[in-house]
């Protein structure tokens, strides 16, 4: 739970949101940089970033802020903020894309509660982009 002077809160947000063009761009490193302006990020809009785990072509972050920040504000900093220090920091990102944009302009956005389905939910993202053996095509026929 969380305080401030005049309210009390338990809001958890599970959000994911594509690369442009759902390209496989999240590499090793590109997710370090995003690591890093995330940090900025939470001390900055004061947005706790609980846990955040990347395919190659998309993102999930769970994370929690006070109730005056909107979710969709939430996705617009990070996206807008992140997008722009990869540009920056790593300037071949832009050949790979065009119109600059790194991230697509939609996104999911759904709340996680405290009980059992926040321990799925957080499992999920941290397993994020690791190959996984209980996955398999399934046969109809």
């Amino acid at each position: 739970m969380q305080k401030a002077s005049h309210c009390v809160w338990q809001i958890h947000y599970h959000i994911v949101f594509p690369v442009k063009y759902r390209k496989g761009l999240l590499a090793d490193d590109v997710v370090e940089i995003i690591v890093d302006v995330a940090r900025g990020l939470a001390e900055r809009y004061d947005i706790e970033f609980e846990q955040l785990g990347c395919d190659r072509n998309h993102i999930h972050l769970l994370c929690s802020a006070h109730p005056k920040i909107a979710p969709g504000q939430i996705v617009r900093v990070f996206k807008s903020i992140t997008g722009r220090e990869l540009f920056r920091r790593k300037p071949a990102l832009k050949k790979e894309l065009w119109g600059g944009e790194f991230w697509s302009d939609g996104y999911y956005v759904g709340t996680v509660g405290e009980g059992g389905n926040w321990q799925v939910v957080e499992q999920y993202v941290q397993k994020q982009g690791e190959p996984r053996e209980d996955l398999r095509q399934l046969t109809l026929f």
